[in-house]
């Protein structure tokens, strides 16, 4: 009942319209009235729809074309790795050079022992000297001083004063011993040690060459001995080499103790501190022959307060 009462309804409003309005204008306006009252909506929402879906869709597939980009950027990045994984290699390379930097070191301790040569350094007990208890106080405890350096191995080091540094030179041999027996206002170097001796009067020059020449009457043991042209050298005045005279050994020859780089012992050259034969040079030789300085002794000294 209710549906007939509706299309009654419809149909009853339809004609109310064609009765107001005139023919023509009345079938165009209730026409499109019908069409607009009976009509469905139009699917034109649906086709924005779609309209708008195919937007989205396209919005997409355009978006990984940068993202391809983004991953090909990542590449220039790789390669800065590589060539930086070189880097450790040359540091490896250095390490190892600094590492076997170090090895030639230990060769050179030997090398110092190698170069060690000649008969080893002689002693001598004070016993062995003939008459060294009838020597002074001072003389005997200078000598016996010097005869316990002749105990310890010493080299021959030039510049150096000090037993500590394992060797010393001539004259820092006269220097150190005489400090150590209290014997004040020594020089250090053997030119000095000579004119020190000179100017105290206590200078006794030898000229001849002959070891019983009368030039050695006042020799007595604790005196310095000095030679010229055992090395070349420009001083003035050119002493080059001084030693402590020792005595007579008992079977009566002279010694000396010092410092020297080749000076004999019992016909053994000896180098560094040591017991060694007092003789004059060969008389046959000049100082200055084929270009060679040869060694010539010019005299002994005694000792300032040595004997007092």
């Amino acid at each position: 009942m209710n549906g007939l009462f509706r299309f009654s309804f419809r149909i009853f409003l339809v004609l109310g319209l064609f009765a107001i309005s005139p023919a023509h204008s009345a079938e165009e306006g209730i026409g499109d009235k019908i069409k607009k009252a009976f009509s469905s909506p139009t699917p034109t929402p649906t086709a924005h729809k779609k309209k708008k879906s195919t937007i989205k869709k396209q919005s997409p597939s355009a978006s990984p074309s940068p993202s391809a980009k983004k991953k090909s950027s990542p590449s220039p990045s790789a390669k800065p790795k590589k060539k930086s994984s070189p880097t450790p290699e040359a540091s490896e390379a250095a390490s190892t050079a600094a590492t076997s930097s170090p090895s030639p070191s230990p060769t050179a301790t030997p090398t110092a022992e190698k170069t060690k040569h000649g008969a080893p350094n002689a002693t001598l007990s004070p016993e062995a000297i003939s008459g060294f208890e009838n020597y002074p106080p001072k003389v005997q405890q200078l000598l016996t001083s010097a005869l316990e350096l002749t105990t310890r191995n010493l080299d021959y080091k030039y510049g150096s004063a000090d037993p500590g540094n394992g060797g010393m030179d001539c004259s820092g041999f006269v220097y150190y011993v005489l400090k150590q027996n209290g014997v004040d206002n020594v020089p250090r170097d053997s030119s000095e040690q000579y004119n020190w001796l000179r100017r105290s009067g206590r200078f006794e020059p030898v000229v001849s060459q002959k070891e019983d020449s009368y030039e050695f009457d006042n020799l007595k043991p604790g005196d310095l001995l000095f030679w010229i042209g055992t090395y070349a050298i420009e001083r003035d005045p050119p002493i080059t080499h001084a030693m402590i005279y020792l005595g007579r050994e008992k079977n009566g020859a002279r010694v000396m103790v010092g410092a020297s780089d080749g000076r004999t012992y019992q016909s053994q050259q000896r180098f560094g501190v040591s017991v060694f034969d007092f003789k004059m040079p060969r008389a046959d030789k000049s100082e200055v022959e084929d270009g060679k300085v040869h060694p010539r002794f010019v005299g002994y000294g005694h000792i300032p307060g040595l004997r007092e």
